[in-house]
């Protein structure tokens, strides 16, 4: 069941990576990004400017680091832009591309072979209310948000820009069903997906907004970082 998982995740090795990375980026940050860390103030690293910028690196190139901190650090800022501070949203938001960026799935679909009506079926398959169909509903509703976040476009050419909008919706239902099914099971879990459907639209917009330094139409190109950090200026 997707989940988040990256902030229990991430080890002193990894925020060293990064406080190191910040040096780099710009060494007047360097102390006070050790010192944060020192003093266990994790969240404040994470949250500072300085590791934000790290992370997106110079030229607009993504900063070598791991998986994990390239998604978390700009979402939890995305979000926090949006009026959400909520450490776990940002925590499942961020964790959707990190668990089905190397899974087949997202190939899948990529082909065509699967698609709302299939996923709910897939869901519906199962008994209603059991465990079973909560994690199946969570993992197909995350796997819907990720996809229109990140793939708007593969997303919009099955059905149109309307398409984006379904999957969203989509995925709103699906995480609330879970919700719903694991509230007396596991109360924070669904909490969180409770808070997900609620916040589907903001969470789509943060990850559709971070998508381009990884995913996105030329990402990875000289002239798609020229445009990155050009952008950046501007903000």
């Amino acid at each position: 069941m997707i989940a988040p998982m990256i902030h229990r995740l991430l080890r002193r090795d990894d925020l060293a990576r990064l406080v190191a990375e910040i040096g780099r980026s710009d060494p007047d940050e360097a102390r006070p990004a050790a010192a944060a860390l020192e003093a266990g103030d994790v969240d404040g690293l994470l949250d500072s400017r300085a590791a934000l910028e790290a992370v997106r690196g110079k030229g607009g190139a993504p900063a070598p680091l791991p998986l994990t901190l390239l998604w978390y650090v700009p979402v939890r800022a995305a979000l926090r832009q949006r009026g959400l501070q909520d450490i776990a949203l940002a925590d499942y938001t961020a964790t959707l591309p990190v668990a089905f960026a190397p899974a087949r799935e997202s190939a899948r679909l990529a082909r065509g072979r699967c698609g709302l009506a299939d996923w709910w079926r897939a869901i519906s398959a199962l008994p209603s209310g059991t465990v079973a169909q909560a994690e199946r509903a969570a993992d197909i509703g995350a796997l819907a948000l990720w996809w229109a976040g990140c793939f708007p476009e593969a997303v919009a050419r099955r059905g149109g820009a309307s398409m984006v909008r379904a999957y969203i919706t989509f995925a709103s239902h699906a995480l609330a069903l879970a919700a719903r099914a694991m509230c007396g099971r596991a109360p924070g879990v669904s909490a969180v997906f409770l808070d997900a459907a609620e916040q589907a639209d903001v969470l789509w917009d943060a990850l559709h907004d971070v998508r381009r330094d990884y995913v996105g139409p030329h990402a990875a190109s000289a002239e798609g970082r020229l445009e990155r950090f050009l952008n950046r200026r501007d903000h």
